[in-house]
């Protein structure tokens, strides 16, 4: 029967582990009795049966002259999609039309090949400034003008934000970030962090906040950033503590400072705790904890359109059968609108979404740039793989897609320094010009999969 429910839904999903549905906490499955018998052959047995197969090798048939080579085994082909999604073409202009790739295992190195890295823009002057002298700041993470530049004296907030159980929506806060990551954490769920930066001041109620996991130590450095996470797994939470940049993880406490509140939600404590990020600077001050102007190099941005002959309406991520979304590109708007699944896989044949609001300003989650970025999802050690404790590395470099203004763009992530954000270029490295505003980064395994109908992409993520 389930297999027949596979078969009806379409839907591949990701290989190869597999939780025992009779009991959870076990990993992989296997056969204990099974294993015991065979550690108990002994030797009288393992000799009479060594004489029988001797005798039989004897009296068989000479092997061939020669033996054909085996046929190599590859990677199974997915299921068709809900909607009729079909893998590209060999004529597609996109040079990863083919995604499933093997990637070696991520080592960091300070310098890709080939890059082109920007000038510090962590406070740009426009030269052709206004009459009257005045100088115009440009934000570094999304390009725009800023028309109070104080916030550019402090720290960026990295915010964990959930984004399941389903009940946690809408979220608050999300519409206010400047950068957001999502990415699979495990069990079919994927978790938030945004980045706030521009709007930490305004930005009261954001949540709720969530745990934190290996991946976050990649944002507190890239962005020079302080953490805002409720607790973390054991193992996670001791490499945390091992790190030099520890003192900028801020977990949950207890009083004002640092400002984490319950939420006006009725709902179990777990799931209903916020963080206030506009008394965020007030507590450092308190505190005398580092909050000093820090120097980041952004990335490209322009406002002209970008030449690329393949247009994309919608965006599909598909994580699990209880975790999927997509973005809708909004011409008059210029902006991609996030709709969120509203009914899981697991009992139904029909992907069902809605938008997704931010319960906090009462506005639609949207986005002027959407990335998706293709990253190792490794474990620390095999010993974390039942309980898929993953760690995704994002260091060196890595195959990407930025979507902006209708349009697809092969793209490539460089890590140029382990201090700072990525950048974005050309399969040549050229560099990438984002729209002005917000991105959105979809981070899914190098092993995930791509399907193009028309004008619909969809990228489904395999777990390792």
């Amino acid at each position: 029967m389930y297999q027949d429910y596979l078969r009806d839904i379409r839907i591949a999903l990701p290989p190869p582990l597999r939780r025992d549905r009779r009991n959870p906490a076990k990993g992989v499955w296997y056969n204990p009795p099974m294993m015991y018998g065979i550690s108990r052959l002994n030797r009288r047995g393992c000799n009479l049966w060594s004489l029988i197969f001797v005798s039989i090798v004897a009296c068989a048939a000479p092997p061939p002259a020669s033996i054909p080579a085996p046929t190599p085994i590859s990677e199974p082909v997915p299921f068709p999609t809900l909607t009729p999604f079909q893998p590209a073409s060999d004529s597609s202009p996109d040079p990863y039309a083919s995604l499933n790739t093997p990637q070696a295992a991520p080592t960091f190195t300070p310098y890709p090949t080939q890059i082109v890295i920007p000038q510090d823009s962590s406070a740009p002057v426009n030269p052709n400034s206004e009459a009257g002298g005045m100088a115009t700041f440009y934000n570094p993470l999304t390009g725009l003008p800023v028309d109070d530049p104080a916030f550019l004296q402090r720290r960026p907030l990295a915010i964990k934000i959930g984004n399941s159980p389903d009940y946690v929506r809408p979220q608050s806060g999300l519409s206010l970030a400047d950068v957001v990551y999502e990415y699979y954490i495990e069990w079919g769920d994927t978790r938030f962090v945004g980045i706030f930066y521009s709007n930490a001041s305004i930005a009261e109620r954001v949540g709720p906040v969530r745990s934190g996991r290996y991946f976050d130590e990649h944002l507190v450095r890239m962005y020079h950033a302080y953490l805002m996470f409720k607790g973390a797994d054991p193992r996670e939470l001791d490499y945390f503590h091992s790190l030099d940049i520890a003192p900028f993880f801020i977990t949950v406490g207890f009083g004002n400072c640092p400002p984490y509140f319950m939420g006006p939600y009725k709902r179990e404590g777990y799931n209903n705790v916020f963080f206030n990020a506009a008394k965020w600077e007030a507590c450092t001050t308190k505190k005398g904890w580092d909050n000093s102007p820090q120097t980041l190099s952004g990335g490209f941005f322009s406002e002209e359109t970008p030449q690329s002959p393949t247009v994309v309406a919608r965006i599909y991520n598909y994580f699990s059968a209880v975790n999927y979304s997509f973005w809708a590109y909004e011409p008059e708007r210029q902006n991609y609108v996030r709709y969120q699944e509203t009914k899981d896989l697991v009992n139904r044949k029909v992907e069902v979404y809605d938008i997704l609001y931010d319960d906090f300003t009462r506005e639609p989650v949207t986005a002027d740039n959407v990335v998706v970025l293709f990253v190792p999802y490794i474990f620390t050690n095999q010993n974390q793989a039942q309980d898929e404790v993953y760690n995704p590395q994002l260091i060196d470099y890595g195959d990407a897609y930025v979507f902006r203004d209708g349009l697809a763009i092969p793209a490539r992530w460089n890590r140029a320094a382990i201090d700072q954000p990525f950048i974005l270029t050309h399969p040549d490295g050229s560099p990438i010009y984002l729209r002005p505003g917000r991105t959105f980064y979809e981070l899914m395994g190098v092993t995930s999969r791509k399907f193009t109908e028309g004008t619909e992409w969809r990228f489904e993520f395999v777990t390792p």
